[in-house]
C-alpha cells in the first residue's frame, strides 16, 4: 500500500490510508488521512465499500479476499499480476486486467465512470 499511496501523492492525488490496528501511527509515511479500524482483515470490506472501482496488484489472500468482496458487490476490479478466477474449469472474466499501474488507473477511472450510481 506503500507504494500505491507514493505514487498517489507524486500525481496530486489525496491519500487514506485504512488501517486494520488501532493506532494512526502505523500507516506509511505517504497516508493523509489514517482511519485506524482496529479490525484486522475484517477492514477488507471498507476498503472496498469505499471505492468505485478496485484495482488489485499481486497479493496474497487478503488481497483475493477484497476481489472477492467488490465482486459480490459489483464493484468493478482491474488487476495487474493478480488472482485469477475460474468457474466450472472455465476463466472467470470479472476481473479486468492491466499490465502496469497507470493502465489499470485509466480502466478502474473509465470503468467506474460508467457504472451507474
Amino acid at each position: 500500500m506503500e507504494a500505491v499511496c507514493r505514487g498517489a501523492k507524486s500525481n496530486g492525488g489525496t491519500t487514506i490510508g485504512i488501517l486494520p490496528g488501532s493506532d494512526r501511527r502505523n500507516a506509511n509515511d505517504w497516508v493523509d488521512v489514517a482511519i485506524p479500524t482496529a479490525m484486522g482483515q475484517a477492514r477488507n470490506v471498507l476498503v472496498v465499500k469505499t471505492g468505485e472501482a478496485v484495482i488489485a496488484i499481486g497479493g496474497r489472500y487478503g488481497t483475493l479476499s477484497e476481489i472477492g468482496h467488490a465482486l459480490k458487490a459489483g464493484i468493478p476490479v482491474v488487476g495487474v499480476r493478480t488472482w485469477s478466477l475460474s468457474k466450472d474449469g472455465k476463466i472467470d472474466p470479472s476481473i479486468s486486467t492491466a499490465q502496469t499501474a497507470n493502465e489499470a488507473v485509466e480502466k478502474a477511472i473509465k470503468i467506474a465512470g460508467s457504472q451507474e450510481t
